[in-house]
């Protein structure tokens, strides 16, 4: 995997440059490759950009569709269910004339605060009220009625840029009203360019609710339309259940946990424990402190090390364990400047000043170490 790494920072320049040059089909195989090759967080931060602000380009206008009409039966209500949901009928599951006035609701609104339903003096803590009530309330786990996905995103949006200072002091300057036509949109669920949200609506609902409800989702926005699907252990519980099997069901998928546990346990007692650990560790008595002769490392070890390790064999034992900590502290400082690395990149292709500010504040401690340490051997 190692020798990789100089293949992947190819693949991960070839893709800067489609990025730059607008071809992000180019990019984003390439930003795979170099992921497949040696995985990177510069590689992951311009895939996770690339993936937010890409996934829903091309399907403008998602939101212009005409509302529902109020003389619609339920019956016709449920075909455009399946109609949204998307091929094999993945959201026929009931749902509530209330449910369906509350999405069209939400599409028809033109700017973020009507989405929220708060006021352009809304205070933080009134936002995230607003949030948590309609994301508890338009959740797709929850609400089956069609478009409650669009709703849930649309509502992730405007949270994400009103709660966000600067982004909400542009947002006023520009105005709310939607565009006149679906060009001008971007990806039919922000109003204007620039006002995409960092972060996806699914995570952010994560951050609130820890997790969300049980039966967590996989979603994927394609041309405007989420194709949602269940694929957990708790749907499966379901489904198991109605058919009566649930026990077995359960022992079967718990099978291979069981099978990591087990082999994870034969392994730590068919592997001894070291004479040394970098780290206090009570599990294996490793609490007593010590300190190498020549770079002044900290290691522990057990009551028994001093009686059986002396002389030539304690040299030996102190240079391992100056090695281990010195290789530790470059893997480490290797870490702390590809982040910063990363983080300023980032920042500079996307002018984002709070990814600078955070990669001007990274304390670097490994690498003021590995410079501490270089000294020594230089001194030395």
């Amino acid at each position: 995997m190692e020798g990789n790494r100089d293949e992947a920072e190819k693949c991960i320049n070839i893709a800067t440059k489609a990025l730059e040059a607008g071809d992000k089909e180019k990019a984003l195989k390439f930003l795979n490759k170099a992921e497949k090759l040696y995985p990177t967080e510069k590689a992951k931060v311009l895939l996770d950009a690339l993936s937010r602000n890409g996934s829903s380009a091309g399907n403008g206008g998602a939101y212009c569709r005409r509302p529902a009409d109020s003389s619609e039966n339920t019956q016709t209500r449920h075909e455009r269910a399946s109609q949204e949901a998307g091929p094999a009928g993945e959201s026929t599951k009931a749902f509530t004339k209330d449910q369906v006035e509350g999405v069209q609701r939400i599409k028809k609104c033109k700017d973020y605060y009507e989405v929220l339903g708060v006021s352009k003096e809304a205070n933080e803590e009134e936002l995230k009220k607003a949030y948590r009530k309609l994301a508890l309330k338009f959740h797709p786990d929850k609400n089956h009625a069609p478009g409650a996905t669009e709703a849930f995103k649309k509502i992730g949006n405007a949270y994400a840029v009103l709660s966000n200072p600067d982004k909400r002091r542009q947002y006023d300057v520009t105005g709310g009203e939607e565009p006149s036509s679906p060009g001008h949109s971007h990806g039919g669920f922000d109003f204007h360019r620039g006002f995409e949200a960092d972060i996806t609506p699914e995570d952010l609902f994560n951050m609130f609710f820890g997790g969300g409800f049980p039966s967590s989702s996989t979603h994927t926005f394609t041309n405007g339309r989420a194709r949602y699907s269940q694929q957990t252990d708790y749907a499966r519980r379901e489904r198991a259940e109605e058919r009566g099997d649930g026990g077995f069901s359960m022992f079967i998928q718990l099978m291979p946990i069981l099978v990591l546990i087990l082999v994870s346990l034969l392994s730590q007692l068919m592997v001894s424990t070291p004479p040394y650990s970098l780290y206090s560790r009570p599990s294996t008595g490793q609490t007593i402190k010590r300190q190498t002769e020549n770079l002044h490392v900290d290691y522990y070890v057990t009551r028994d090390f001093k009686s059986e390790y002396k002389g030539s064999a304690l040299q030996k034992i102190e240079k391992s364990v100056e090695e281990d900590y010195v290789s530790n502290v470059r893997n480490n400082c290797w870490k702390e400047r590809q982040t910063k690395t990363d983080l300023l990149y980032a920042a500079k292709v996307y002018r984002d000043d709070r990814l600078r500010k955070k990669a001007e504040l990274m304390s670097m401690d490994n690498c003021k170490e590995l410079d501490r340490l270089n000294d020594l051997f230089r001194g030395g």
